[in-house]
């Protein structure tokens, strides 16, 4: 009974998180290929299981149906930890230039995912969710030039955002544990 319990308050979670058509703005094109690969996370307003992340890691790859695998890999709480890895797919919405995703961790529910921001040369990305509740900062390295930082931060408080709920991402590389790239 508190298993079926549980069960039902994830599930109704997970469905609050429901992709609906998008109120924030995207950006208009995204190529997918080039936006695949491994991306650090550098801040974040976070959902319950990052709260404690450190060396977080979120890897895509488009497999041969057009989903977007993804493997988001961190340490809770400390360098030590030992890795965590959550493995949602991405489905891309029609008709959004590739910038809002469907993020999929429990079937049948889709969580918005929406990049929101993105450097030309694809170094650095920002990705947000209409609801303005979670928010990721991205870059292709540990650490961000703080002129980028600044700019992210600014982009996302015009977007709506609480900005004081950022919180940065410890990242310390090379890892004195596992590399968490190598699955």
């Amino acid at each position: 009974m508190v298993r079926l319990a549980l069960a039902t308050l994830a599930v109704a979670a997970v469905a609050a998180c429901a992709t609906s058509k998008p109120t924030m703005p995207a950006v208009p094109q995204v190529d997918l290929p080039r936006f695949m690969g491994d991306w650090y996370v550098i801040a974040h307003i976070p959902s319950f299981p990052e709260r404690e992340a450190y060396n977080a890691i979120e890897s895509y790859r488009l497999d041969g149906e057009g989903k977007i695998r993804t493997t988001f890999q961190f340490r809770k709480g400390s360098f030590d930890a030992p890795l965590d890895t959550m493995e949602p797919v991405g489905t891309v919405e029609p008709g959004t230039g590739n910038a809002v995703w469907g993020m999929q961790f429990v079937w049948p529910i889709q969580a918005e995912y929406i990049i929101a921001d993105l450097d030309p040369e694809y170094r650095w990305t920002l990705i947000g969710r209409s609801k303005r509740d979670y928010l990721w900062i991205m870059a292709r390295t540990p650490t961000l030039p703080a002129a980028d930082y600044d700019a992210l931060v600014a982009k996302a408080k015009a977007l709506g955002y609480d900005t004081s709920k950022l919180r940065k991402v410890p990242q310390q590389w090379p890892e004195t544990g596992p590399d968490p790239r190598t699955r």
